[in-house]
């Protein structure tokens, strides 16, 4: 190869050639950004034109280029390897200046096609001197031809060509105007390029992989459909004609690169991540000798399942109503975890192994797995494994649909039986779990099933979840709830244990009408309904516990009928399941907070006294101590376990951060209720839908008079995000150094890939970096949080919380961590069995070093989480 410092018109200028754009390379893709940027460089070197300055001209990249199979001695053809996205912007920048000035510098606009862009004695595909690739080719060389109204055609070539004629209007403002001619000149010889030219014996193949796979970041996609047509010399046209450039329109990249994983799946490879999608397609090939009748068939039969797969995306597409109503379900759901799954059983009902009825009926029971799972609050952090073994393990010996049923029935799949799912209808906080689309789906469902004579438009309707008995009741609903209670129960513990039960939630567009008012007045809203549901609830007499329970009965019964249960015999998960749920919230509790056993019954819908008698006799549940009467005093009670270590309880809670009252009690600013608890894990995974019925109360009478009092009011209230008041905090306490060290801090925690969860009420607010699916149990872990105390901001480290997770249960895991935080200067963390997590002062991030540090600490501590499932 040679390679050689050139400028745009000496690489294109000259004799008549062409540069063509090979089928493996992708389309067009700057976006409006890069057009700026490149934008900006032209108008610096024109204006230094202007000037007379010899100033350095600007580097614009390199440019790889290979002879085309169809070179010809006195027509040079060139194969572009890299550097397409440059030379079709310049060319699309060219050909805006040449349409800009064609009605009044006819001459100029004819030299500028004649020495950029065409070749003037050659016809057809010929007279280009740049040749896109083929899905890009007609609406480039319609633009190339003349100008074209950025309504005629859509698209990134359309988007690039419209850019540069408003640019070029901009400059001639009369204000300030720029010399069009300058410009085409800064163009053409003021930006440089490296072009690499390969000699024909070189393998422009392998310079593309070492291109692009390793520096230029293309998709998956993308590096497999290079691969494919790099290995189809003879019959490329004709395939990508016929099979790519239909299913390239009909998905996105996004979509096309999902098929492909798909399509790996679906051929048994059940381990396969999308990430891993170029080199296990590729090794699958070459472990025999790539042939293009091999690429051929892989192709057509990817073409052949995209048809297939644009009905899981576009559910109307599907012809059959039943069929369709459950794709409609599952792409509501937001099921993309299923598609291996659907896309098995739409092969096989094409291949005329399932008829409609059974697909349907196969459909039907990966809802029920998914709903019933949600709706008894199963983890979902093995949801991918489960659907992505469907087609390797599917039974052979049985139909299709029954192995389905039978393969999701397994003991390890936890496909809950009807007795759990009806006592989690009863007892589950189930507005605190799942998501919001997915709560309101189930809803819609059970009022379908009452098969309303005049059904309300689900699509068109405004609904939102309602809480009959209100999230905040007032002194009515507390008095009827005092009248249910049993066992010294408050009226205040069984609002927290019932509020979020299903029996206790409906559909109502009517929302904000509704709000806090006592049930007598709900009672008159709800009977005008539409649904059947809430006709329901408004022929009760009153709606306490009793009624609560009556209901959430009655729509178990149709949730068992709607969804259907796994085989007997095998599915039921093990009870146990709840008790693990409550480990995992303890183990989670950020510093210097507390719960109570009643919030915490209500989180996993027991009881206070059973979750009492579990702590008392479970040993090893971390921060069991911290798990105290509603008062925030210790329960007469509480016993340490004889493996516990033990000692003083308030000694405990002090080194870890919780504050007493005068009183002795613990600070109730401090105490996490059952919805702070959801959001730590399995909550409410930050779903707006979860704020409508918040959003949809009155303002308080003290919050009304300070809004008339203080004009600013209202936007402190739209600024009121928990990330911004955990900032206001910060500031509070913590110097102005500090606080821009800790957005520093986030912003590269966040480009690595973690996220940021923020926890507590309007006293304290806290901040903790999270791994994985945050809200998810066994997905995701915080390894730090970060408090605005005051008298100086804190960071702990979370030992507790890593040493009940893999794979930091190992502690020569935990102990390396340390000493990664420990070279932090100012830093000198020790581990303490028993004892509070260790904490440094935030002001130790205002070295920029020490950022540093601690974020590689942070990734090292990422890796290992990645990677503890390898092996």
């Amino acid at each position: 190869m040679q390679a050689k410092e050139t400028l745009f018109a000496d690489l294109v200028q000259g004799r008549a050639q062409q540069f063509q754009v090979p089928l493996y390379q992708r389309t067009y893709s700057w976006t409006e950004k890069q057009l700026r940027q490149l934008w900006t460089d032209i108008l610096e070197q024109a204006e230094l034109l202007e000037s007379g300055e010899k100033a350095s001209t600007h580097f614009l990249g390199s440019v790889v280029l290979a002879p085309s199979p169809q070179n010809e001695a006195t027509f040079p053809r060139w194969l572009v390897v890299d550097g397409q996205q440059r030379l079709t912007t310049l060319s699309l920048a060219l050909a805006a200046i040449r349409d800009h000035i064609a009605d009044g510098e006819p001459d100029e606009a004819e030299r500028i096609d004649e020495e950029y862009l065409i070749n003037k004695r050659k016809h057809g595909s010929d007279r280009f001197r740049l040749l896109p690739t083929q899905a890009d080719r007609a609406q480039f060389a319609a633009y190339v031809r003349g100008p074209l109204s950025e309504q005629a055609a859509g698209g990134a070539v359309a988007a690039a060509y419209g850019f540069f004629r408003r640019k070029l209007v901009e400059a001639a403002d009369p204000a300030a105007p720029q010399d069009v001619l300058r410009i085409e000149e800064a163009i053409t010889s003021r930006l440089t390029l490296v072009a690499v030219t390969a000699e024909r014996a070189d393998n422009v193949h392998r310079i593309f992989e070492s291109l692009n796979n390793t520096g230029l970041k293309l998709s998956q996609a993308d590096l497999l459909r290079n691969y494919l047509f790099m290995r189809l010399p003879t019959r490329g046209e004709h395939i990508y004609e016929t099979y790519w450039l239909p299913l390239q329109d009909s998905l996105s990249n996004d979509e096309l690169e999902q098929l492909m994983w798909l399509q790996l799946v679906l051929d048994g490879d059940d381990r396969v991540r999308r990430q891993d999608l170029y080199a296990a397609q590729q090794q699958r090939f070459e472990r025999g000798e790539v042939n293009e009748a091999e690429i051929e068939a892989y192709i057509k039969e990817l073409y052949r399942r995209g048809a297939l797969f644009r009905r899981l995306l576009h559910p109307e597409e599907e012809a059959n109503e039943a069929v369709r109503a459950h794709l409609h379900r599952l792409d509501t759901w937001q099921a993309q975890v299923t598609y291996p799954a659907l896309m098995l059983l739409l092969d096989r009902r094409q291949r005329g192994e399932l008829d409609s009825a059974d697909t349907a009926r196969a459909m039907s029971y990966i809802e029920s797995f998914l709903v019933r799972r949600m709706m008894c609050r199963v983890p979902t952090n093995n949801l991918n494994r489960i659907f992505q073994a469907v087609p390797g393990q599917l039974p052979l010996d049985v139909a299709v649909a029954d192995g389905l049923r039978q393969l999701l029935s397994a003991e390890n799949r936890f496909w809950p039986g009807d007795d759990e799912l009806r006592e989690k209808v009863r007892t589950a906080p189930f507005y605190k779990f799942g998501r919001g689309h997915q709560r309101k789906m189930v809803l819609q469902r059970l009022e379908e099933s009452y098969q309303h004579p005049e059904p309300v438009d689900f699509a068109t309707a405004q609904l939102t979840i309602e809480h009959v008995m209100p999230q905040s009741p007032g002194d009515e609903w507390l008095r009827m709830l005092s009248e249910d209670v049993v066992d010294g129960e408050s009226a205040e513990d069984l609002h927290a244990r019932l509020q979020h039960t299903l029996g206790n939630l409906t559909l109502t567009a009517v929302n904000a009408e509704l709000s806090n008012h006592p049930f007598e007045r709900k009672q008159g809203l709800l009977q005008g309904s539409h649904l059947e549901m809430n006709r329901r609830i408004a022929s009760t007499e009153r709606w306490g516990a009793n009624e609560i329970r009556a209901r959430a009965d009655e729509l178990a019964d149709r949730a068992i009928a709607l969804w259907p249960a796994p085989l007997r015999g095998v599915g039921r998960a093990e009870r146990s399941r709840d008790w693990n749920l409550a480990h995992q919230v303890l183990a989670a509790l950020p510093h210097g907070t507390w719960t109570s056993y009643g919030d915490l019954a209500a989180f996993i819908g027991s009881g206070a006294q059973a979750v009492g008698n579990h702590l008392a006799n479970t040993p090893g549940v971390a921060n069991a101590y911290r798990v105290l009467t509603a008062e925030g005093k210790v329960s007469d009670g509480f016993r340490w376990t004889p493996q516990d270590v033990g000692g003083d309880v308030r000694a405990r809670l002090s080194d870890d951060g919780v504050r007493f009252t005068a009183g002795g009690a613990a600070d109730p600013t401090q105490r996490l209720s059952v919805d702070d608890l959801a959001l730590l894990v399995g909550g409410a995974e930050d779903d707006q839908a979860d704020d409508e019925e918040d959003a949809a109360q009155p303002i308080p009478e003290s919050q009304v008079e300070q809004t008339q009092a203080d004009p600013f009011y209202l936007q402190l209230m739209a600024e009121n995000s928990p990330e911004r008041r955990f900032f206001r905090q910060l500031a509070k306490n913590n110097s102005s150094g500090t606080v821009e060290a800790v957005r520093a801090l986030f912003d590269r925690w966040e480009e690595i890939g973690g996220s940021i969860l923020h926890l507590g009420n309007d006293h304290v607010i806290g901040a903790h970096l999270t791994l994985g699916e945050a809200g998810t149990p066994g997905s995701g872990i915080s390894p730090m949080g970060l408090l605005p105390s005051s008298g100086g901001g804190t960071a702990y480290v979370a030992f507790q919380t890593l040493a009940v997770h893999e794979p930091f249960n190992d502690h020569a895991l935990r102990a390396e961590f340390l000493r990664l935080l420990n070279e932090l200067e100012g830093v000198d963390l020790q581990e303490r069995k028993p004892g509070p997590d260790p904490t440094f002062l935030l002001s130790v991030l205002e070295n920029d070093r020490n950022r540093e540090l601690l974020v590689e600490a942070l990734m090292w501590l990422q890796d290992r989480w990645e990677s503890r499932d390898a092996g």
